[in-house]
């Protein structure tokens, strides 16, 4: 199975989505990219259609956006 990736800047609601998100389903099937560290990857996360963070992107292809913490504007500063 593919893993999901879940994107986020390490703010304060990004970190909580995190953890949620890692008890739900297992640290095992999401990767964690945070964009203020690996900000090369803001690009991929744009395509893949995120618009704000954290977001989730599943196997399939959607993108589903938690609660809102940074646009992605925001995040690329």
């Amino acid at each position: 199975m593919a893993k999901s990736v879940f994107y986020h800047a390490g703010c304060p609601v990004c970190v909580s989505a995190e953890h949620d998100i890692v008890n739900l389903i297992g640290a095992d099937n999401v990767e964690l990219v945070h964009l203020g560290e690996d900000r090369n990857r803001i690009a991929e996360a744009e395509k893949a259609g995120v618009k704000s963070v954290p977001a989730l992107l599943t196997p399939s292809g959607n993108v589903l956006h938690l609660n809102f913490g940074a646009s992605m504007a925001e995040v690329k500063g």
